[in-house]
């Protein structure tokens, strides 16, 4: 589209919807993409292509506002990293066991790459899935080799049984190690805890129902036990080896329907997390037994189902203890009409639910690649519209709320005939308070410092220099404003330098 037209189509947006662009520029928000492998997308690529791939994505996706990648590591008890616990990934190499060649591994390149662009990396694993089904062969150090009897086939998968306390062990040793070894900022899992349900198909859980029921009668309630179990312990084992990386949960969209449970079920009807999935996501919010919670809101305004209006409000009402993120679907958002204005897509009534919820924190994007390809023009948009300045990542207080101090001798100086800003990392006294990044806030001369007013940052890096542009002050002089942030994006009192306006 050329940008003539790009224009004239935001500004149709923003009459339909009365959106102002600074209203929709939080200064703290959620913006997340997954990266997934396990679609095969990178499959026969090699070394270099798949770094070019994804250096190109997430380039773009910067100048997209976003500031977290879920990047998924291990589809199916394997790794898209070093591990001496699980095979490499087939979805890496085309063969499980297989390393990639020439040598790299993709998640320390990744957490590199994210950290030089200000974003935040989260290591995406599916924690019970040990098979999908188009793998074929498995290598002799996978788990289902090893210990047969760790898993049960289900509808052509093989998945770690959630009734085993060895299983629930052995998977949060696998994190363990991912936390240890890696400069993560956070551990996601997905939604698949025991496996969707298929026609003709059932669990084999008897002898671990009959043998560890823990004196729990119904089996539904045994499962959810279970989950429960490994929920809990894999949030004390990741905060327990490093404090602020955070976990997060991404579930389906639909807790429970209104007829499963009249009280506080929504009004939908569809596959439902506590009663067919044994996912009990709630307890695990209201418990704290995560840190930030992203469903699954993949439908449409008006799904007859599952209508996103009706979901994003339950969420809201319901899950507001943890930070809360809305997974939205690029493609379907796009290929559906606004309801009020079938010429337009469904993409500014989302946003404007999300804007208008308290709760609502943030937005992982499903997925990094249909952003990138601009699919029904959501990239241009979310560009030049909704994630058009940069934005910190939301508060967790309930890990640490306590900031960095102040950054130290500021400075304005001429470098081979560029301005640059200098300044000095504050002292910390260990992780709560050590700075770990920055904001660079802009400000013409004379005109209020606002640190809440997002559109005022020209960059959140890890650098303690800034070079300046004559884009940052519309008049001759002017003032920047440096902070510092920590792990958890406490922001730091400002430190400010009058300047003249570069040339």
């Amino acid at each position: 589209m050329k940008r003539t037209s790009l224009y004239i189509y935001i500004i149709v947006l923003l009459a339909f919807f009365n959106v102002s662009v600074n209203a929709q520029g939080q200064k703290r928000e959620f913006r997340g993409a997954w990266i997934q492998s396990v679609n095969g997308q990178f499959l026969g690529m090699g070394t270099e292509k798949m770094q070019k791939t994804l250096t190109y994505q997430l380039d773009e996706l910067q100048k997209d506002g976003v500031n977290a990648i879920i990047f998924q590591v291990r589809p199916e008890c394997d790794a898209l990293y070093n591990s001496k616990i699980e095979p490499w990934s087939r979805f890496l190499t085309g063969k499980q066991g297989t390393a990639p060649s020439p040598y790299w591994d993709p998640l320390e390149w990744m957490i590199e790459q994210c950290h030089k662009r200000g974003m935040e990396l989260h290591a995406w694993i599916n924690p019970f899935r040990a098979k999908t089904k188009k793998t074929t062969e498995l290598a002799t150090n996978h788990i289902a080799i090893k210990k047969p009897g760790s898993v049960f086939p289900y509808d052509g998968l093989l998945i770690l049984n959630p009734g085993k306390q060895e299983n629930r062990d052995y998977i949060c040793n696998v994190v363990k190690d991912i936390v240890e070894r890696y400069d993560v900022d956070g551990i996601h899992i997905d939604d698949y805890f025991y496996p969707y349900p298929a026609a003709g198909q059932s669990i084999p859980d008897d002898a671990e129902f009959r043998e560890n029921n823990n004196g729990i009668k119904n089996r539904g309630d045994w499962r959810r036990d279970n989950v429960n179990l490994f929920m809990k312990q894999l949030y004390e084992t990741v905060h327990k080896a490093k404090p602020w990386v955070k976990v997060g949960v991404s579930p389906f969209g639909i807790y429970r329907n209104q007829k499963s449970d009249p009280n506080i079920g929504s009004k939908t009807n569809g596959l439902q997390n506590y009663d067919d999935l044994y996912a009990d996501v709630l307890m695990w919010v209201n418990n704290g037994w995560l840190d930030y919670c992203a469903p699954q809101l993949y439908w449409e305004i008006g799904h007859k189902a599952a209508d996103y209006s009706t979901l994003i409000k339950w969420w809201n009402k319901y899950a507001g203890n943890r930070p809360l993120f809305i997974g939205e679907d690029v493609e379907r958002t796009v290929k559906k009409a606004d309801l009020n204005n079938p010429s337009i897509n469904q993409m500014p009534a989302k946003f404007k639910l999300h804007n208008e919820l308290p709760n609502v924190k943030g937005t992982v994007l499903w997925y990094a690649k249909a952003v990138v390809d601009n699919v029904g023009n959501y990239q241009n948009v979310l560009r030049n519209v909704y994630w058009k300045n940069p934005s910190l990542q939301p508060l967790m207080p309930f890990i640490d709320n306590k900031a960095p101090k102040k950054v130290k001798g500021l400075k304005f100086l001429s470098v081979d005939g560029d301005n640059v800003l200098f300044w000095t990392k504050p002292k910390g006294k260990g992780w709560k308070d050590e700075a770990v990044k920055y904001v660079v806030y802009g400000f013409d001369g004379g005109e209020k410092i606002n640190l809440s007013d997002a559109s005022k940052i020209k960059a959140i890096t890890t650098e303690c220099f800034y070079k300046a542009s004559p884009k940052d002050f519309s008049k001759s002089k002017g003032v920047y404003v440096v902070t510092a942030l920590d792990k958890l994006n406490n922001e730091s009192k400002g430190k400010k330098i009058n300047v003249k306006k570069s040339k």
